[in-house]
Formats: C-alpha cells, structure tokens, sequence
C-alpha cells in the first residue's frame, strides 16, 4: 500500500460506503468514458474516474477504500496500476493511508449530506445577457440572403486552376516575413491595388496608407465598435437591419437604435435626435435588405447629423460592384468633408465567401491607432493569401471576373423578374429598390404575413426571407427577399413559377 503521509481521518457522521461492487462499476463506466474521450493510460483513467467519484460526493470524507488488491482484481488491472493512481491522489490530498487499517478519503474532502449513484442532475448552462441577445435574435441561418432554390451556390465561373497557381507561386516563394503576423494593415500591393480601385470605381478618396485588410466586413464592423464606441454608447441602424451589423454591434456592448428606412434610405427624425449616436451604420449604395439607395439631400443630412452629435459613419459598400442600370452609385464617404466616414468592403462576392478577405479605410487621423488595434487583437496574417489577390488584381483578372459576374447576376435577375411578372402585374408584389446586387426585394401588402409565406415555401423546398423578420422596431414592412446570385438559370425561371403560384394562393385566400 502507500505509505502514509498524514494522520489518519477523523470519524466523522456519514451515510452508509458504496459496497465494493457498486464502486467498481463505477469506476468501470467513468474509465470507459475516460478512454473515449482521450487516449490516456490505465493509471490516468483510474485516477479521473476515483477522482470524480470525489468530487460527485460518491466517496466522501471518512470512507475506507477497498485495497489496491482487491480493487486491482475488480477492475481486471494490474496492483501497479492502481497503486499508481492511488499514490497521485494522496500526493495532491483527496486520499490518505494509514498502516495497518487502509485507505481513506481525507477528512477535508467535502462531505455531502447525500449519496447520489444515479447521474446527478447538471444545471443548465448559461449564457450571458449578450450571449442570448446574440444567439436568440437575428441567426444568421434565418436571415442570410441565399439561393431561394435548393442547391449550391454556383462558383463555376471563378478561375480555380489560375488561382491555385498564383497561390502556390506564392506559398514557394513565400519568406519568413510572409509567414509572421502583420503589423502595416496589410500586404502592400494589396492595399494599393484597393486604394487605386476605390478611387476610380467608388470616388472614395484615400490613400494606400489608409487601407486596412481585414477578414471581412464583420471583423471591420468589430474594429470599429471597440475603438470609436464605449461599451453602452449609441449606435444608428437602419431598420430593416443588416443582421451582421446587429450582431457586431450586440458583441461590442453597444446600445442599437433603430432609425427607419424609407424609398431615399436612412431618414433620422426629430426623435432619433433625442438619441444622439456616437456610431451611425448604413448601407447607402443599395441598403440591406430593402435595396433603397441613399438621395443625395439624404446623404447630406446624415453627414450633417453626425457632425452635430461628433458621430462617427460606417459606410458598409457591400455590392455596389454589381449595378445593372445606369452610372455606379458614388460612395457617401466622397462626399464627407470632415473625416467622419469610414468605409468597408469585401471581395466575397465578386470571388468567393470563403476568401475571407475585406477592406477597411480609415480616415488618416485613425490610421497609426487602428493598425496597432488590430494587429493586437486580430494578429493579421495571411500573407500569401494577400499576395496572391493583389496579383489575380494587377494582371486584371479580377476586373474579368466582376465583368462576367454583374453580367451573369443581372440575367439572373432578369430571369427572375420575368418569372414574378403575374404577380408584378396583379399589383400583389412590386420589386422595391434598385436593380443592383444578388436580392431583389419584393414587397408585399401590410396585411400579407410574410412570415408564413416564407415558412410555406420553405416546405415546398423554396429559401426566402421574410422582409418583417430584418426589421428591428418598426412594424409596417411586409415582403420577401429573394436571393438570385448563386441559382442556375434554369432553376430560376422553374421555381420562379413555382413561388410565383405561392403568391397569387396567398393573395387569393386573403381577398376572401
């Protein structure tokens, strides 16, 4: 036996020891489930399962161990091997020896009142206020624009060969410096690639110093929220909301308030005054998911406002790439005279989701405090990822994919359009915003449930969103939001059909 190492236990007032027996299948049951989950030695495995059966108050302080013999014998172990996870037990004080009688468990092991052999009930986990806000309110699985056909979505036309090339010119080319971290926002070639496109294609005006490369809008979003935003400030969002926005925001500790959205985009009232912001979210080019794009007057006024209240703006310019008619949209952050606009992309859509690579520009007086915040929270990498991008962006591939992109989705759109064309003319829907992106919005009557609409087409295999479920406050939006970009054609113009006969059943059955 071990050899003893502190005077023996006190007799204390207990309940009647499991019976050898009844403690050997425990330990049986608790060093298979041990086993299971990693791959430990015989003695580990002995020693968490009599060390559970400690701390679940199976064994409690005062009870006589069976000898490592007898035990050794019940377990179909060898004695070293229990004598092992006897003698660690000991050693950190759960067990104690004693000469001559046995031993014991420790006389400041916690005594419980009962002995409990059944599974003992576990209370629920819990989360915090903001884990159930951020799990409860706004899945992302509920409210993310996909295909509204079963089905994949569709990246055949993206170049693979080519850019599994430029990645592995890269990976072999790749020096210690490309494999670190990053502390300068980014890959340089890249960053610079991005200011030359935003400059042409969106009238922001920046320089490549201003460009931060992040993994998308979210982690941009984040980084705004921590560092122009105190936990509990104010930030304005658009309601019908960007689910994403809700999300970053509810993580960073913000207070959102919702500002209506109406046909010229954001419209802050006297009301929302009374709530001054020290953030204002919006998505002017083509806003999610209602599709308005920003007025002019409007963009004027917003920029006004966050003047007087010394807000910051986050311009999320998420698929401006992809307008069907007339000139591209210009960015609001081209129009701010006092540096208050950041402004953030992503190469997502016109590439692919799991590139996971965005941008974020900053004004210049942000720019030292923000790439020193971001490579100390989220330890930018991904050098030859970067690299790569910025050469598929030089030698102009990237420019051919969009060109073939904003082609490919304004058919799809077409398609899409003309199959909804029986609803469009019965005055049951009516397509609301701009032809522009991969969703269109068709609205509905307020009286339509667009929710049950959207659960029937699910069980008819269709995927639509229903435009009340982005909205935070208000409750007068009824409609649907129709993803289009990642269905084939011929999917489109069938189920089309399909959620067009859905609609005109909804409209007839409402009319009775």
């Amino acid at each position: 036996m071990v050899p003893m190492t502190a005077a023996a236990p006190a007799i204390l007032p207990r309940v009647t020891p499991p019976s050898p027996t009844m403690l050997s299948e425990y330990l049986l049951a608790e060093m298979a489930r041990a086993g299971e989950a990693a791959e430990l030695p015989l003695h580990r495995r002995l020693y968490e399962a009599l060390r559970r059966a400690l701390l679940d108050g199976k064994l409690v302080a005062g009870d006589r161990l069976p000898s490592s013999r007898d035990l050794a014998h019940d377990l179909a172990l060898s004695r070293n091997t229990v004598v092992a996870a006897l003698g660690q037990l000991t050693v950190e004080g759960y067990l104690v020896s004693h000469v001559g009688s046995g031993t014991y468990v420790h006389d400041h092991v916690p005594q419980r009142a009962t002995r409990q052999w059944a599974p003992m009930a576990v209370p629920a986990a819990r989360l915090s206020a903001r884990g159930e806000a951020l799990t409860q309110r706004h899945r992302a699985s509920d409210l993310e624009i996909q295909p509204f056909v079963p089905g994949a979505a569709d990246f055949s036309a993206f170049p693979v060969a080519l850019w599994q090339r430029l990645q592995n010119k890269h990976w072999r080319a790749a020096y210690p410096e490309m494999l670190d971290y990053n502390d300068s926002g980014g890959y340089g070639p890249l960053r610079r690639a991005v200011a030359d496109y935003l400059r042409v294609f969106r009238s922001v005006r920046l320089d490549a110093d201003q460009v931060l490369i992040t993994s998308g809008t979210q982690q941009s979003l984040e980084l705004c929220a921590h560092l122009l935003a105190d936990h509990g400030d104010t930030v304005w969002l658009e309601d019908p909301a960007y689910w994403g926005a809700v999300k970053a925001f509810t993580a960073t500790g913000l207070a959102i308030h919702p500002v209506a959205v109406d046909d010229e985009g954001i419209a802050p009232g006297e009301a929302d005054e009374q709530r001054p912001p020290r953030l204002i979210y919006v998505t002017p080019s083509h806003q999610y998911p209602t599709g308005a794009v920003m007025s002019l007057a409007r963009r004027q006024q917003l920029l006004a406002s966050a003047s007087r209240c010394n807000a910051w703006v986050l311009e999320d310019d998420y698929d401006s790439e992809f307008r069907f008619s007339g000139p591209p949209i210009s960015s609001l952050e081209g129009l701010d005279e006092e540096g208050r606009v950041l402004y953030m992309g992503t190469f997502s859509k016109v590439l692919y989701p799991g590139l996971k690579l965005g941008y974020l520009v900053v004004p210049k007086t942000l720019v030292h405090a923000f790439k020193q915040a971001h490579y100390d929270l989220n330890r930018p990498g991904q050098m030859p990822l970067q690299a790569a991008l910025a050469e598929f962006i030089e030698m102009g591939h990237f420019a051919s994919a969009l060109r073939r992109a904003r082609q490919t989705y304004a058919e799809r759109r077409q398609l899409l359009v003309d199959a909804l064309a029986p609803v469009l003319s019965s005055g049951v829907g009516r397509i609301h915003g701009a032809a522009q992106g991969l969703h269109l919005c068709l609205r509905l009557p307020g009286h339509a449930d667009d929710r049950a609409i959207a659960a029937q087409a699910a069980r008819e295999g269709l995927t639509v969103r229903p435009l009340s479920a982005y909205c935070l406050q208000r409750q007068d939006l009824r409609g649907l939001a129709i993803g289009y970009g990642y269905a084939a054609p011929e999917a489109i113009q069938r189920h089309g059909a399909q959620l067009c006969e859905l609609l005109g059943k909804t409209a007839s059955c409402s009319s009775k």
